[in-house]
């Protein structure tokens, strides 16, 4: 079920978002009975033209939430476009025999859909991950007062109420608020050098770079492979054991155990297959 599939009006086609809101605005509300008789014909007939009554008399609810998510710098009319969506989804899952009201369910899917839409483009970084950094990021700003930063009384205040860590207030306050940065410095900036784009580059990031570090791994890999080829059967494993497995390296005792020699005599196969792989590499 889609925008397309109901033919009910979307903001960017009307020419402006006020001639869409009062064009939604028109759409009458329906009774307890309407919305019900829809319903059950959409549910068990999958009647579309039940379903778009529905959803185009809940248009102007869409409208109302998205207006309260407007001090995150988006769109009206984006937030809106998400918060349609959100309300078919709620459309789709309704059942009228529950005896709620349709508004009552879709009011969670609405706000549902505009707030992953908000996390994934308010200054296109993700700055919300876990539920409560995501709790965090849409009561901080309704929760704080003035633009000076929260005292220590009103961090305590706020983590409580949320029932979050202190850290996390503060962490979600300097993300929210902070000032945004070019990455790369002005033309006629003297400092044009510590613009961030002159130290956040990793080393070797560079695709040519890369591409050469690459290789030479998978030519040491391979040389590897054929040095401990050349080896016997009990110097190959003692350097396996001994170099290759990192995670749990045999001690020389342990191979003295196995093999039923000494520690010394262990520690000398090792030292001879070394110089022996030193040599095959190194052709």
């Amino acid at each position: 079920m889609t925008a397309q599939t109901l033919d009910f009006p979307v903001p960017n086609l009307l020419g402006s978002l006020e001639n869409y809101i009062q064009a939604v605005n028109r759409f009458p509300l329906l009774s307890a009975e309407q919305e019900h008789d829809l319903a059950v014909r959409f549910r068990d007939e999958e009647d579309l033209d039940a379903a778009r009554q529905l959803i185009l008399s809940h248009l102007r609810l869409v409208v109302a939430i998205a207006r309260g998510y407007l001090g995150y710098g988006l769109p009206h009319a984006d937030l809106i476009q998400e918060g349609n969506i959100g309300l078919m989804k709620a459309v789709k899952r309704y059942d009228p025999d529950r005896g709620v009201r349709l508004v009552s369910f879709a009011v969670h899917w609405i706000k549902a859909e505009i707030h992953e839409f908000v996390l994934k483009n308010w200054r296109l970084v993700k700055v919300a991950t876990t539920k409560a950094q995501r709790k965090l990021f849409f009561n901080l700003r309704s929760m704080k007062t003035g633009s000076a930063s929260l005292s220590s009384n009103e961090v305590e205040e706020m983590a409580r109420t949320l029932n979050v860590n202190q850290s996390d207030v503060r962490e979600m306050e300097t993300r929210l608020y902070g000032q945004d940065m070019a990455l790369e410095g002005s033309v006629d900036d003297d400092d044009e050098a510590f613009a961030p784009i002159a130290y956040l580059a990793a080393p070797n990031a560079e695709p040519t770079q890369r591409m050469e570090i690459a290789e030479r791994e998978k030519l040491a890999s391979e040389g590897l492979v054929h040095a401990l080829g050349s080896l016997d059967a009990r110097s190959r494993h003692i350097i396996e054991a001994r170099w290759l497995n990192e995670e749990n390296p045999s001690t020389l005792h342990d191979l003295a155990a196995i093999y039923s020699i000494s520690a010394e005599r262990v520690r000398q196969i090792e030292a001879k297959a070394l110089q022996k792989l030193k040599s095959a590499l190194a052709t």
